[in-house]
């Protein structure tokens, strides 16, 4: 990054070329999002064997499914024949197999070479070395987690790691019972801009007061710009007169039995780098998962986990996904309002963090180490 005269209240954000180079992009897509644990699926996505959900990992379309034996499995979503997508949807059910459309060389759902016209008369086809080709597979926080590198970093430093570093321990975020939580509500975003944008929107609160009345509102703190993210274990606490995380204060749903007193009443986020964003409050749980396509589009997948008991007799959910699909809306048209400008000769040295954004250097120092590029 070039270095520049700045006051000791500035430091300076990354070049804009980083937002809007697909240059840029595409050594992201090998060096971060191709190497490091990526958040895929919720696992009750996978209901039974056979359900497959297909996702875009860095440059590789992933297919993950439920095995026979009730395990997840992920394989890169290529027949290893003449190299065919075997599933272009983004989600569906087999019944035993994958069979791919143009020559029908069939896999089993642990991604065994099975069937393929005249394979019998091919004795020396080694049906599981010309099988599905394999990706790691973790399961946390009722998620389904891939790594496509041939040897993954540890997923305890950099998945739970961020937790602990965010929280203070891993404990707390186990009290959320987040794997055994329900999704009440699944909206899907297509936000115009880079993911790194939208990143640095979610670890910041300076922009709060300006753009998020209604959340705000809830969390009065925000409204003076306080990064709640830059504070090892701080939670929002609610407002005086605020009775649930919701859009106008009211009364939430039952809350999450495992969540202590010193957590009630209280909202926590996190960010799991590359793209996962968790935020607790006492009775949901919402996570984002970003899919970066391009150097200016990225698919924002959001869920909002309630307790299975409130999901399952139908209670009224509204007020608690309003807030937060407020929010959403507010941050991605603010992101899509910066990216335009990302290749502007105005923003070819890029621009600056105030003091309550300064964490956000560290961000920024993280991706430059990542494309090993020197800061």
């Amino acid at each position: 990054m070039t270095a520049r005269d700045l006051p000791p209240s500035l430091i300076s954000t990354l070049p804009g070329g980083y937002y809007a180079d697909e240059g840029v992009f595409a050594l992201e897509q090998a060096k971060i999002f191709e190497s490091m644990w990526f958040c895929a699926v919720r696992a009750s996505d996978l209901g039974r064997p056979g359900a497959f959900r297909t996702v875009q990992v860095g440059r590789e379309s992933v297919l993950v499914t439920r095995a026979r034996d009730g395990s997840i499995r992920a394989f890169l979503n290529v027949c290893r024949h003449r190299g065919a997508r075997l599933r272009t949807e983004e989600s569906g059910e087999v019944r035993h197999a994958f069979s791919c459309p143009y020559h029908a060389w069939t896999y089993d759902l642990e991604g065994r070479l099975i069937a393929a016209p005249n394979l019998t008369r091919m004795p020396d086809v080694d049906r599981v070395a010309f099988g599905l080709v394999n990706v790691h597979v973790r399961e946390w926080l009722g998620y389904v987690w891939v790594c496509l590198a041939d040897d993954p970093p540890s997923f305890e430093a950099d998945v739970v790691g961020e937790v602990v570093t965010r929280l203070g321990a891993e404990e707390p975020i186990g009290n959320y019972g987040v794997d055994d939580l329900a999704v009440g509500r699944r909206i899907v975003y297509d936000v115009k801009a880079n993911w790194k944008l939208l990143v640095e929107n979610f670890m910041e609160c300076y922009h709060c007061a300006t753009i998020h009345p209604e959340l705000t509102e809830v969390l009065p703190e925000f409204a003076d710009g306080y990064a709640a993210q830059s504070f090892v274990g701080h939670g929002a606490e609610f407002g005086e007169n605020i009775h649930g995380f919701t859009v106008d204060g009211s009364e939430g749903v039952d809350r999450i039995p495992g969540v202590g007193e010193d957590q009630d009443r209280r909202y926590y986020a996190i960010t799991i780098k590359p793209q996962v964003f968790v935020n607790l409050v006492p009775d949901h749980v919402i996570i984002h998962r970003m899919f970066p396509l391009a150097a200016d589009r990225t698919i924002v997948e959001c869920d909002w986990l309630f307790r299975e008991d409130v999901v399952g007799r139908g209670a009224d959910l509204g007020p608690s996904v309003e807030l937060f699909h407020r929010v959403n809306v507010q941050d991605f048209e603010a992101c899509e309002r910066c990216q335009p400008a990302m290749g502007s000769r105005a923003y070819a040295r890029g621009g600056v963090l105030v003091p309550s954004e300064h964490h956000i250097g560290a961000f920024h120092d993280w991706v430059l180490g990542r494309l090993g590029a020197a800061s």
